[in-house]
C-alpha cells in the first residue's frame, strides 16, 4: 500500500518508523505508523512542531511525559482502556489480563481496544503484553508492528526477558 501524504497533516521520521500525524481543531487526533522510507513532511502547524519536539524529548529520555492537546473518539469502554494505559509507568508492562481485571472486562476486548488506540506512543499501548510474551501491537501479531513495540519497550528499559513468556 502506498502512503499518500495528503492523508496526513505531517509525516515525522523516527528511528523505528515514520509517524503519520492528523490534527483537527488544534488537537492531535491520530498517529499512524508508516513504513520506514516514507518521505517526511513537515507542517507549519504549531501542534505538529510541539509533537515533533516532544517526540525528540521522548527519544532522548523515555521518561518524558507527553503534554499535548489530543482528542480521541471511541466507545466509553475503549476510552477507559486508553485511560488505563496512561497510568502504566515508563519501564513497566501490564498484561491484557491485568487491564481486563482492572476494568472488569476480558483480555480479548482489551486487546481490541489497544489495537484501535488512535495515539500510539502518546497513549502507551506498547506497555501491554501477553501473559505468554510480547503479544500483538496495532492489530498485528508479527512484522514491523511487533518490531516497533519491541523497540519502544527496549527504549523504555523493559528487559524483554522479563516480559511474560
Amino acid at each position: 500500500m502506498q502512503v499518500r501524504h495528503a492523508d496526513f497533516d505531517a509525516c515525522l521520521s523516527l528511528p523505528f518508523t515514520v509517524l503519520g500525524v492528523r490534527i483537527r481543531d488544534h488537537a492531535l487526533t491520530h498517529l499512524e505508523f508508516l513504513p520506514l522510507g516514507t518521505p517526511s513532511r513537515a507542517s507549519g502547524d504549531v501542534l505538529v512542531a510541539d509533537l515533533a519536539a516532544q517526540l525528540q524529548a521522548y527519544l532522548a529520555d523515555p521518561a518524558h511525559r507527553f503534554d499535548l492537546p489530543f482528542e480521541w473518539h471511541g466507545t466509553p469502554f475503549r476510552q477507559r482502556v486508553w485511560q488505563a494505559l496512561m497510568r502504566i509507568p515508563v519501564g513497566e508492562t501490564r498484561t491484557y489480563g491485568d487491564i481486563a481485571r482492572q476494568l472488569d472486562s476480558s483480555p480479548r476486548a482489551v486487546g481490541q481496544a489497544l489495537g484501535d488506540n488512535p495515539l500510539p506512543i502518546v497513549v502507551p499501548c506498547h506497555r501491554v503484553v501477553s501473559s505468554a510474551g510480547l503479544g500483538g501491537f496495532n492489530h498485528h501479531a508479527s512484522g514491523a508492528a511487533i518490531e516497533i513495540k519491541r523497540w519502544l519497550l527496549e527504549h523504555e528499559g523493559v528487559r524483554l526477558g522479563t516480559c511474560p513468556r
